[in-house]
């Protein structure tokens, strides 16, 4: 009897064991399938329960003049209303532009790392001074896995295998380019139609309107600017742009070694010089004086970022009202093409400091509503539900106002140029139809390097920026167009690049070339 009972006792044990162990499993189940629409409605909900969350980021002004002019950037109207969308707090440290690489360098050897660090492109740009490497910034797929949907889904491969270590790690959130041919040749139009001329195509055609701009009393036919830079349209016609690299005779070599093709573009220079179509001191000019120049109407074609076109043609009406501004082909040359260099498809990029205290899951969703409807509302037409009537300003406030708003501020987005605004025009309209049916096709793309060639990052001197030339090539180069030596000299320039570590350089990047690592050919 009593091991009948025992035995009754431990079949109900049993039972009760398994009646509960199933009313457990009912439950978790439940659980699991609730529980991510309870989290994915609440998430939202959660962030403006808490308090702001406060993060310092450090930002490059872009040589943006609302930036740059405003006494306190963290007390900017759109500033604070970011932060009440975000339920954030932002303390943006400012880098000067033209200081940016030198101050940089300091910030990271100081150890004063603000929580996100803007950089100008991918993992291995001079101004990180290696910090990607050395484990300053923290990984990110996890995280971006987790909060970074949206990003993850909008941003292209492309983009993310720049800020991606070769181990797959993803160090940073890239602000991208769909279309890496963003600079344009603009052109006065009203000054065109007062020569009689057709629109130029070739390099003798643009000469021929350069020469007939000066005729009209045009100070600057062709507008230039310091070291090359947003002045090297014609180096682009001879596919000769000095900072770019290509594969040459089994060698991977720079573009002014390339042939004779760079004598060509530099005499080229020299004509535009000689003959007054350009500023005898134009090789000096710094960017202020060179937008100065074009909004006082004092240029008649110029280089510039396309989606800008239709901001500086409102800004030089109020000096000139009968101007009128186009982006048009760029000159071609020998072989029939031409364009500007092609940019990588990161413009910049934000890394997050591995010693962060704050919420790293709470940052990553701020970085990731910069990609939402809400986000896209905004910072196009400065209110979160919509267009709701935007008018495009007339005035050059209003319009760094506005270029402020959707290029500095917005962090996270397709650069190529703001749809929501170029819409809204006929001139907007065709100018979105000049990225994708003219810029789009044209332009000189290179072998680049990732990271950068160790022997050029050892030589400073002969080591060319993203678009300007190497110091040593620059300093040669002003001797040929300034007339102080010939077009030959440029022999000299190459025999000195070689031996201080031109070489060396070179070797390396055919090295790469071979061995198919850290290098990218033109598409």
């Amino acid at each position: 009897m009593l091991k009948r009972n025992a035995f009754l006792i431990f079949l109900l044990c049993l039972l009760s064991a398994l009646l509960i162990g199933c009313n457990q499993q009912g439950a978790s189940s439940s659980g699991d399938n609730e529980a991510p629409k309870a989290n994915e409605e609440n998430d939202n909900a959660d962030n403006e329960n808490k308090e702001p969350l406060a993060f310092s980021i450090s930002m490059r002004t872009l040589a943006t003049p609302y930036v740059e002019n405003h006494p306190d950037i963290n007390e900017d109207k759109w500033v604070k209303e970011l932060e009440e969308l975000t339920n954030t707090d932002l303390n943006i440290r400012l880098v000067p532009h033209k200081e940016y690489v030198e101050k940089m360098t300091l910030m990271l050897a100081s150890g004063d790392i603000p929580d996100v660090v803007q950089s100008s492109g991918g993992l291995n740009g001079a101004e990180l001074a290696g910090a990607v490497q050395a484990g300053v910034f923290m990984p990110l797929n996890d995280l971006l896995e987790k909060h970074g949907q949206n990003l993850l889904e909008v941003i292209p491969q492309a983009a993310w295998d720049q800020v991606t270590a070769s181990d797959g790690t993803i160090y940073a959130i890239p602000d991208y380019l769909a279309n890496r041919s963003r600079r344009g040749l603009a052109i006065r139009m009203d000054l065109l139609e007062k020569t009689g001329l057709d629109v130029p195509k070739t390099t003798e055609e643009y000469l021929e309107v350069l020469r007939a701009f000066k005729d009209l009393g045009i100070e600057n036919p062709y507008q230039g600017r310091e070291t090359f830079k947003y002045a090297d349209t014609f180096f682009g016609a001879f596919d000769a742009y000095p900072y770019q690299w290509e594969l040459y005779e089994d060698e991977v070599v720079p573009k002014f070694m390339a042939g004779d093709k760079i004598k060509d573009a530099l005499q080229f220079y020299k004509t535009m010089h000689d003959d007054g179509l350009i500023h005898p001191e134009f090789l000096t000019t710094p960017q202020p004086e060179y937008r100065s120049n074009i909004i006082a109407g004092k240029a008649g074609m110029w280089s510039m970022n396309a989606e800008e076109v239709l901001a500086w043609e409102q800004e030089i009406k109020q000096n000139v009202p009968e101007a009128r501004v186009e982006i048009i082909a760029s000159p071609t040359g020998p072989d029939g093409q031409g364009g500007h260099y092609l940019y990588n498809s990161v413009t910049r990029s934000f890394l997050i400091n591995a010693k962060t205290k704050v919420d790293v899951e709470r940052l990553i969703q701020f970085f990731d509503w910069q990609v939402s409807d809400e986000a896209y509302n905004f910072f196009t037409y400065g209110d979160p539900t919509g267009n709701n009537g935007y008018v495009i300003p007339e005035d050059s406030n209003g319009l760094n106002e506005q270029r402020y708003r959707t290029y500095w501020l917005w962090l996270i987005r397709d650069s190529t140029y703001t749809k929501g605004i170029l819409e809204l025009t006929d001139d907007g309209k065709k100018l979105m139809s000049i990225f994708d049916d003219l810029l789009a096709k044209e332009g000189r793309d290179s072998v680049q390097f990732d990271p950068p060639l160790e022997s050029l990052e050892a030589n400073p001197d002969i080591r060319p920026g993203s678009d300007t030339p190497a110091d040593l090539w620059m300093t040669g180069a002003a001797k040929i167009i300034l007339g102080q030596e010939p077009i030959e000299y440029h022999d000299k320039i190459v025999e000195d690049w070689l031996k201080k570590g031109g070489q060396q350089a070179i070797d390396e990047a055919t090295k790469r070339y071979k061995d198919k690592k850290d290098i990218t050919m033109p598409e």
